[in-house]
């Protein structure tokens, strides 16, 4: 109750300065635009006002962004869009000439006239100015950790600053400055409240924020599988973005936490071609190649080819992780309105083991790092994917735009698991050896239609459209197993004192000769077994009044799901409607007050025990933030507080390894159960951007309260959710010397922190906390014309870090098996040095 009414008071002050802030009813808003020359600088109240937009390109056809479109004689400008689109807004009618000009392009101007109500179509194509380009030099580093709009694959048009969410971008820039090689490499520092539990560090992230793990997207499409897909390599991504409360309403369905969508590189008909080397410890060795060009001299056929390969040892003794990614992608510009663009992405990767844990009857952190509990003599893991995507842009007219995309994701595991069988309190283990298998098949459509439409005053900024998802997976992570792989002779495996080295006669042989779709429908692997089909329609409305300082955003969804169980008696068919309520108020140009009320839908596939499907995942929140933009946009701050709702939670069966009633056996380890209600509550801050000439800051903090609100156990209420962090600090700070003529001029020193406080771990059943984390890193570069050199030190004070942790019960402790804890660490000490050079 507290807290809903610190929420309350809080959307009542907003409101309270929104309705002050607001200009009376004699006009004196109409002061906002101060004009010089021959308009009067105090506009009337009856001023008669129209609109100015057009899209600007080079000769060659390209867009041309980030061009300085301005009204002569007037404060009335704006600069284009990624699309070379530009839109000037509430233009006082009279004639006035409009100037075009861009650093490395000839400017030009055109006379116009503007009259009431009427929308002025002015288009450009400027000539590039090649003497001007080889002599101005450019500051790259400009916003190197900051833009200003997300991805259109998010579908929303308007600025950052005017969203009602909390969303943050983490750019390929501040990906190179922390030689952040894929989305398991620490990206999850960069945005406030989130984190990556460990687990299968070879294969998938397992990345949570406020509280909840949170899907994995990919350009706007779901890609959650029970265990998939492939962390996404460094070299394929443009940029991430981190959606803070339910997204199922943009993106198809998410969870109430949020999502992180990955937004792959794509043709930008410019020479953005690159080649890095990297090496570093644990016997890392990296190339990546990055080719940007076009494939026709009048730019309108382009291409972009990014590959990689990797092979990294462990901390782990034995273990390593070798792979090899292949990203092509093409794009065709039919006119000057139609892009069509084809991508595919392949990931192999070899691992001779996807975990990397540790194991104590004492208690964390209680083995050595170099622990391993597999053995070089086991066959090693292989996994793929691959990601075929279409994308289809047109614009219909100056003001609406029609988006399409589907894609095909196929990913498969085959390989096979050693878990303890038993621990002995004096650290002899027996380990068991299961199969490791999976198949996965996601198909994804989307459609959507945007555009605004103006009455009177009023803007209404549509977004509309549908989207289909198809998800089917396979596993079997159970069928075979070896109770005791056994040492030569009398040698007994020991988790202090290991010795590898077992005999091929003691390997077993996995039968693979029943499909992996037949072997799925053994009771072990129900939860691996899903069939999940949605088709979602929406339709949102951002109303911008008041010269479009006021929003408000009225939006819903409609979702048709169908769950199909083990037979058809267990299929389960949901329709719900999800509704989106924001509102977002510009208190100043580059200050802006938000609220927002939504609420997020998420099928869910898998089984109980018994073979019956899960309800989907029903949540809500409740947000209220501030944003503000410093020194001209260089910088942000986004402060807001949150309250989410999740119902219909998956946990673990209490009857886990418990005698079947038939006495035949034990129910399975893996099997879940669907639990009542969890609530999350935070605070969070996050500044990103250059805070002087040279200086880019990462800094973030997140408060965040978890408990179980309702469940089937009285005992577990109140309890915290499993994986949440109470405290979460982060910091990275970068700096370059940019002074012509000095030594230092191109080198830069850079660093961060990151800090965890109150992490619970384990599970409801059995909560406990991990130990408090805290590690700092710290690098230099130096960067002359082309070439680009990089050292960074990672967990610089070598502390034994642990990034997850859980318990395993006995229940009945005996001489040769007790409980036992699980945990992985952080990765030790380690230095990276990368090379590259830019061809452009």
């Amino acid at each position: 109750m507290q807290f809903k009414k610190i929420l309350l008071f809080g959307a009542m002050c907003t409101f309270a300065f929104v309705a002050n802030a607001l200009p009376d009813s004699t006009g004196s808003e109409a002061t906002l635009h101060l004009k010089k020359g021959t308009h009067s600088s105090i506009l009337k109240e009856d001023q008669k006002y129209g609109a100015v937009r057009g899209r600007i390109t080079t000769s060659d056809g390209s867009v041309a962004s980030q061009v300085s479109i301005g009204l002569k004689g007037t404060k009335f400008g704006t600069l284009t869009n990624e699309d070379g689109e530009y839109h000037i807004r509430r233009v006082p009618a009279g004639t006035y000439t409009l100037v075009v000009s861009a650093v490395g392009l000839y400017p030009k101007e055109k006379q116009i006239t503007v009259t009431d109500g009427a929308v002025v179509v002015a288009d450009f194509s400027l000539n590039e100015n090649r003497l001007e380009l080889e002599t101005v030099q450019i500051n790259t580093n400009t916003k190197k950790y900051k833009v200003d709009k997300v991805s259109s694959s998010l579908r929303l048009q308007s600025p950052l600053i005017e969203v009602p969410q909390n969303i943050r971008v983490v750019t390929d820039k501040l990906l190179a400055d922390q030689q952040v090689f894929d989305i398991v490499d620490g990206v999850t520092r960069n945005v406030s409240g989130t984190v990556r539990t460990g687990h299968w560090d070879a294969q998938y992230a397992n990345i949570s924020t406020r509280g909840t793990t949170i899907p994995a997207f990919r350009n706007g499409m779901n890609m959650k599988m029970p265990w998939g897909p492939l962390a996404d390599d460094a070299a394929t991504i443009d940029r991430i973005e981190f959606i803070k409360g339910p997204s199922g309403f943009m993106m198809a369905n998410g969870e109430p936490g949020g999502i992180y969508n990955v937004v792959t590189k794509k043709p930008t008909g410019q020479n953005k071609s690159s080649v890095s080397l990297s090496g570093g410890g644990f016997n890392l060795a990296r190339v990546a190649v990055d080719l940007d060009g076009k494939l026709s001299k009048d730019g309108r056929l382009l291409y972009r080819l990014n590959v990689a390969a990797q092979t990294k040892g462990s901390y782990n003794k034995y273990n390593y992780t070798d792979k090899y990614i292949i990203a092509p992608v093409i794009s065709y510009q039919i006119d000057s309105n139609t892009i069509i663009t084809a991508e595919y992405t392949t990931q192999h990767v070899e691992a001779q083991a996807l975990s990397t844990y540790g194991f104590s009857p004492k208690g964390l952190g209680d083995t050595d790092p170099s622990f391993f509990i597999g053995d070089p003599a086991l066959d090693p893991n292989k996994l793929s994917d691959h990601n075929i995507t279409l994308y289809f842009n047109h614009k219909l007219n100056q003001t609406w735009k029609l988006n399409a995309q589907v894609a095909y994701v196929s990913y498969g595991l085959k390989g096979g698991t050693p878990w303890p069988s038993t621990i002995a309190p004096n650290g002899d283990m027996k380990r068991y050896l299961n199969i490791s298998e999976e198949l996965a098949i996601n198909k994804n459509a989307q459609v959507s239609i945007m555009g605004d439409v103006t009455t009177g005053s009023v803007i209404h900024r549509v977004m509309t459209g549908v989207d289909f998802g198809n998800l089917k997976t396979w596993g079997d992570f159970a069928s075979v197993q070896e109770p005791d792989l056994k040492l030569a002779g009398t040698t007994v495996f020991n988790i202090y004192n290991p010795t590898y080295g077992i005999p091929t006669a003691n390997i077993p042989v996995f039968d693979r000769s029943k499909s992996i779709q037949v072997r799925s429908g053994l009771p072990a692997n129900l939860p691996y077994l899903t069939n999940l089909t949605y088709t979602g329609i929406y339709l949102q409305d951002e109303i911008r009044m008041l010269d479009e300082k006021l929003r408000l955003t009225l939006a819903g969804r409609f979702t048709h799901a169908v769950t199909v169980g083990k037979t058809a008696l267990t299929q389960i068919s949901d329709n719900a409607f999800s509704p989106r309520l924001g509102l977002s108020y510009s208190i100043l140009k580059d200050f802006s007050a938000y609220t927002l009320y939504d609420q997020s839908f998420l099928p869910q596939g898998g089984q109980d025990f018994e073979g019956n499907t899960f309800k989907p995942v029903r949540g809500n929140n409740i947000e209220l933030g501030l944003k503000k933009d410093w020194l001209d946009g260089k910088w942000n701050a986004t402060a807001a507080i949150y309250q989410i709702t999740k119902k219909n939670v998956l946990a673990a069966d209490p009857r886990r390894g418990l005698a079947l009633p038939s006495g035949t056996g034990n129910y399975p380890t893996n099997i879940s159960v669907q639990l009542g209600e969890q609530r999350f509550r935070g605070f969070e801050l996050d500044i990103a951007g250059e805070i002087v000439n040279g200086l880019n800051l990462i800094l973030n903090y997140a408060y965040t309260k978890t408990k179980v609100t309702e469940d089937t156990n009285p005992l577990y209420i109140d309890r915290p959710v499993a994986g949440s962090v109470k405290h979460i600090t982060n910091g990275w700070l970068s700096y370059r010397f940019k002074k012509q003529g000095s030594i230092l001029n191109g080198f830069g020193l850079n660093g961060g922190y990151q800090i965890q406080i109150g992490r619970n771990a384990g599970s409801i059943a059995v909560p406990f906390q991990l130990p408090e984390y805290y590690r700092f890193d710290a690098g230099a570069s130096y960067e002359k014309g082309k070439f680009n050199i990089s050292l960074l030190i990672n967990n610089l004070l070598d502390r034994r870090l642990l990034t997850q942790g859980s318990y395993t019960a006995v229940a009945a402790p005996t001489a040769t098996a007790v409980s036992y804890y699980t945990y992985i660490y952080e990765v030790p000490r380690n230095a990276r040095l990368s090379v590259t050079y830019k061809f452009k």
